[in-house]
């Protein structure tokens, strides 16, 4: 149908009357303010123990530069942070969030991300990056009954306990040795980390995959409001109901 058949019925949107003349001002009281932003803590949507997921992905350092990067084409390598988060799968939630330099290891962070978190967690479920010491050791201190599922490597070997006193990961190499991999992932439940590699896609479709301030106190800002913004579009759509019969 022709554009001018609708015309008729189209909103149309009235003239600003106003124009703003303190753009420079303006966009540095917002920087300022992000700055110095406290965030309350976040609120989960329901009891019960969390479920941690926990991965990293890479967000793009946007601004000119990457513009004359693309309008130019030259080989100048990109630059990017490295964003951590842990995804309750209980609830859908984003309940910890960081912002690291790209060539920051996924397993230092689990300590920080922990920190964020208040509510007893029942389950940790992270790849293989996360088969490191530090990692048990900071879940042990915190959550000594919580459940950790990590693929151990390729050549992890049996504790010097394993017959007497075996840990998890002493399970998970057992298991691996008597089934194999793709048994253990099926029946440790490890399947579930793809609730986390979805919410990364649902943020770089919504929130974006870049970020385009140049401080990097406001970048970890930005990452923060956008977690909330995330949960917050969750609760939304999330239904409430209760039982009648």
């Amino acid at each position: 149908m022709p554009h001018k058949a609708n015309a008729a019925r189209r909103h149309h949107i009235p003239r600003p009357k106003r124009r703003v003349t303190n753009w420079v001002v303006y966009n540095e009281a917002l920087r300022r303010r992000a700055r110095t932003l406290e965030l309350p803590a976040q609120t989960r949507a329901t009891g019960g123990a969390i479920h941690l997921l926990v991965d990293s992905s890479g967000l793009k350092l946007g601004g000119p530069g990457e513009w004359l990067v693309e309008k130019h084409g030259t080989s100048k390598r990109r630059s990017w942070r490295k964003l951590h988060i842990g995804f309750d799968a209980v609830t859908g939630r984003i309940v910890a969030s960081i912002l690291t330099y790209r060539d920051v290891d996924d397993a230092s962070q689990v300590e920080p991300l922990l920190d964020q978190i208040a509510e007893p967690m029942e389950l940790f479920l992270a790849d293989g990056g996360y088969d490191r010491t530090g990692v048990y050791t900071a879940l042990e201190e915190r959550h000594p009954d919580a459940k950790v599922i990590v693929p151990p490597r390729a050549d992890a070997v049996l504790s010097a306990t394993a017959e007497t006193e075996p840990t998890q990961r002493d399970g998970h190499i057992q298991a691996i040795a008597d089934k194999g991999r793709m048994a253990w992932q099926r029946d440790s439940g490890y399947n579930q980390r793809v609730g986390v590699e979805g919410q990364f896609a649902r943020w770089k479709q919504v929130i974006g995959d870049g970020l385009r301030f140049h401080s990097d106190q406001v970048r970890a800002t930005k990452v923060a409001v956008a977690a909330r913004v995330l949960n917050r579009m969750l609760d939304l759509g999330r239904r409430d109901s209760v039982r009648v019969a």
